[in-house]
């Protein structure tokens, strides 16, 4: 089992979705999915606070050892276990039952091997301690000094990047703002303003705005207090916006700058919908085809401010089904909460028919939602990619995944 399905199945052991491991740790349903795909691994904090999370050792969370009791209060590092001593004197009583029953005169030799014995038993457990503590102590070191390194590289690689973006620098201050978008026409509004650092009397100062999509929208400065140049600009609305400023000098000399870029303004804008599915992997896998039967999927709409000022649009419609390699295979049908859920308020829940899928090597499986908002704008999110085990039998996280992804990419028929 990998580290990821291990953190999936504790987590639906204690009832909570994606999101809500991910408020309990401070960090977003994106990285919870990450880790339970074994696309990303947990830093080292958030693996302790999984473990206290899950009442397991981080060695079991991590697949390095089972599920092991843990230390007794007032038990001394080093020392013997009753449960060690237990066995150590099982291990001598069997050494000694072995051996020739010996004259009674010459029973003392026995019990003085017998003591050495124990006395070299006790002696390689506190050696293996010793051992142990040493290598955290070394280990901890060895990171402590890593971390001072990357810092002084990364403290030094920030100022000289500060320095050149000065001296580069065509202005002496600028500012962007995304204003307002209007998601019926897919645009968004900016504010800028910029102040050459070089100012000539009769200079123009045009601003842009490249949606990356191959549209540029441009607009001329209008001069206000301190050579302060600003304009509104509009452009459609799409994942990678940058905002930059020109310069144009009397004498035709062009200078240009990028003031900001905005990413995943687009997909931010969209409603955010979770999706998940609790039984897909665990399907028996046989006679090359996966065998499903009782597999629910659930969806939760969140209304929080994903670009802020900007409320998210309302869900129009939710169609949740099972794809392979992008292909429609079944929609699933929306049901009542399963009994044996438990902690799944304000989730909505389908079925996928009972039904065997042919499923061969390369394959990806899938659970998606296609989703359109309020403005008609449509779009999949994805709650898992999953393809065959290494030697088959059961279905395992794809390497890599999206959770969004464009309708264009699937087939629905």
């Amino acid at each position: 089992m990998s580290i990821g399905q291990r953190i999936s199945q504790k987590r639906k052991e204690l009832g909570l979705s994606q999101e809500a491991l991910g408020d309990r740790l401070g960090v977003s349903r994106q990285s919870i999915y990450k880790w339970e795909s074994d696309s990303a691994l947990p830093e080292v904090e958030k693996l302790i606070a999984l473990s206290k999370l899950f009442g397991v050792s981080v060695g079991w969370l991590l697949g390095v050892e089972g599920a092991v009791p843990e230390q007794t209060s007032g038990e001394a590092p080093g020392e013997l276990t009753e449960q060690q001593l237990k066995m150590v004197e099982e291990i001598v009583g069997r050494y000694i039952a072995a051996l020739p029953k010996p004259k009674p005169r010459r029973r003392w030799p026995w019990v003085i091997a017998a003591a050495v014995l124990l006395f070299a038993v006790w002696s390689l457990f506190q050696r293996l301690d010793r051992m142990d503590q040493q290598y955290n102590n070394l280990q901890n070191s060895v990171n402590n000094v890593t971390y001072s390194v990357n810092s002084q590289i990364g403290g030094i690689s920030n100022r000289v990047e500060e320095i050149l973006k000065a001296q580069n620098n065509l202005t002496a201050e600028y500012g962007t703002e995304l204003t307002h978008t209007n998601l019926r026409e897919n645009r968004a509004v900016f504010s800028v303003y910029a102040v050459p650092k070089t100012y000539v009397e009769g200079m123009t100062v045009k601003f842009s705005a490249d949606n990356g999509a191959g549209g540029i929208q441009s607009s001329l400065g209008e001069e206000g207090f301190n050579q302060r140049f600003s304009t509104t600009l509009a452009c459609q609305l799409t994942d990678s916006i940058a905002l930059s400023v020109s310069f144009l000098y009397p004498d035709g000399t062009r200078q240009t700058q990028l003031l900001d870029t905005y990413e995943c303004l687009y997909t931010n804008s969209l409603p955010c919908v979770e999706v998940n599915d609790y039984d897909l992997m665990s399907m028996y896998y046989k006679n090359g085809a996966i065998q499903l039967k009782n597999c629910y999927v659930t969806t939760q709409e969140d209304t929080y401010e994903r670009i802020p000022g900007i409320s998210s649009p309302k869900v129009k419609t939710i169609q949740v089904g099972l794809f392979k390699n992008r292909e429609l295979a079944a929609w699933a049908e929306p049901c009542n909460q399963p009994d044996d859920y438990h902690g799944f308020e304000g989730h909505d829940f389908y079925r996928l028919p009972d039904m065997e899928l042919p499923v061969k090597v390369g394959d990806i499986v899938s659970v998606a939602a296609m989703i359109t908002d309020e403005y008609g704008r449509s779009f999949v999110r994805i709650s898992g990619d999953y393809t065959l085990a290494e030697g088959g039998g059961t279905l395992t996280h794809a390497s890599e995944m999206k959770l969004d992804s464009a309708t264009s990419e699937w087939g629905f028929s």
